[in-house]
């Protein structure tokens, strides 16, 4: 399977002065993965050492902050020489040991020669939970579940990506059934990497759907596992409704439609479990388009997405047979599948603040709002190829954008500012409209 990561972890090894790395993602996305391979792909030894359930390693952070002690410690554990010209080494499940954490600070300090990545479940709980983080001394990337584009690839489907990322819209136009065609797909599979390398096998959505549910069960065990007792129901209140909350006209997140007479501060802590270990999008309301965009945003005004489409889809309990069915697809839930494919596409891609608009009547809402190189752009989703947008028009007449987008199944055109760009097609989101 390849993961476009990879050449981000081949430029952070080739950057000069490159700190510790730190990759962020939730349980089940491909860390340990992504780190074995890369490991791999570009050095000549990988020293793999995986922190849970290790007394020994325990004990060797716990004594002192020595680098060379430590590196000493590595290489009779892993029974590997560690050369600092050609080995890769790789903390796994580093939340597991507090002090390994803080050890990666002395490393970028004093052995800064030594390439180190590392990853762990929960890491964003961790970091609210006053464990001490190396700021300033390691760098951080985010994972993210398989995008539209990766999906392809794995489906050996490469000549279909590369088509899209040629932007050769008239040979789009010819193959513009089958990407859809694979889209569908991909709103049903999503990205979590075992369901989709078990799907590329032979195509069987059951099996996927199983696998979904696994992933899904053990999220439900993290949650009695990790969350306090007295936030545990809530935490759960919370993930179950998210479904019901995106199946509404007005998608924006509402506390009591999770339980009668909640508040935001009966659920704010898990609220903030789920948004801090990267189950949950929050996208947040804004007042206005201006920058800076996170200056004008309304935390208590929100929409809740989900990590991906595909663990939406099955809590949801979509059949396999909607793929059939049109366009029934992307109108499923009033469209909530694909804004949250919307959402993922541009985390995944431009790793930028998503927010959302709505007028003071709450007769018009933008769907996505977000800034790019200092620009503020309106992203308005279409469910099918009905291009009508009276929300767009009276966002329009109200902020005279320099840029607007609009995702949906139709073809793409330019019109003055405003890009009609396929869903299809969102994974080169900035190479059009820059």
């Amino acid at each position: 399977m390849r993961r476009q990561n990879i050449d981000q972890l081949r430029d952070w090894k080739a950057k000069k002065g490159h700190k510790p790395l730190i990759i962020n993602g939730i349980r089940q996305v491909g860390k340990t993965w992504l780190m074995k391979e890369f490991g791999r792909l570009h050095y000549e030894n990988t020293a793999y050492i995986l922190l849970e359930k290790n007394s020994r390693l325990q004990d060797l952070f716990s004594a002192d902050m020595d680098t060379r002690r430590i590196l000493t410690g590595l290489e009779l554990e892993t029974g590997k020489k560690i050369d600092p010209n050609n080995t890769l080494i790789i903390f796994d499940e580093i939340q597991e040991c507090p002090n390994a954490l803080t050890a990666l600070k002395y490393f970028n300090e004093n052995a800064p020669e030594y390439d180190i990545v590392a990853a762990g479940s929960l890491l964003g709980v961790f970091m609210h939970k006053g464990v001490s983080f190396p700021v300033g001394k390691v760098e951080f990337m985010n994972l993210y579940p398989l995008a539209f584009s990766e999906f392809l690839t794995a489906l050996d489907e490469e000549k279909l990506k590369d088509l899209v990322k040629s932007c050769d819209w008239e040979l789009i136009k010819v193959f513009k059934d089958k990407l859809i065609d694979y889209l569908k797909m991909y709103f049903f599979t999503g990205g979590m990497p075992e369901v989709v390398l078990e799907f590329s096998k032979d195509r069987n959505f059951y099996l996927a759907r199983e696998i979904q549910n696994d992933i899904l069960d053990s999220y439900q065990k993290d949650f009695s596992k990790h969350i306090p007792v007295n936030d545990l129901q809530r935490t759960r209140l919370i993930w179950d409704s998210i479904p019901v909350q995106l199946s509404k006209e007005n998608k924006k997140f509402i506390y009591k439609d999770v339980q009668k007479n909640a508040t935001a501060s009966t659920f704010e802590t898990s609220l903030a479990w789920l948004e801090n270990c990267g189950l949950v999008h929050k996208v947040p309301r804004i007042s206005k388009p201006a920058l800076p965009l996170k200056g004008y945003a309304n935390t208590g005004a929100f929409k809740l997405f989900f990590s991906d489409i595909g663990l939406l889809s099955a809590i949801s309990g979509l059949e396999a047979r909607t793929i059939l069915e049109g366009d029934a697809m992307f109108t499923e839930f009033k469209g909530a599948l694909t804004e949250q494919y919307v959402c993922q596409e541009m985390k995944h891609f431009n790793n930028t603040t998503l927010t959302y608009w709505i007028n003071d009547s709450a007769t018009a809402e933008i769907d996505f709002v977000i800034q790019m190189d200092s620009k503020i752009i309106p992203i308005e989703v279409k469910s099918s190829i009905n291009l009508k947008a009276k929300s767009l028009s009276v966002y329009r007449e109200k902020f005279s954008p320099k840029t607007e987008v609009r995702a949906s199944l139709a073809n793409y055109n330019k019109s003055g500012n405003l890009f009609d760009i396929p869903l299809y097609m969102l994974s080169e989101f900035k190479s059009i409209v820059f």
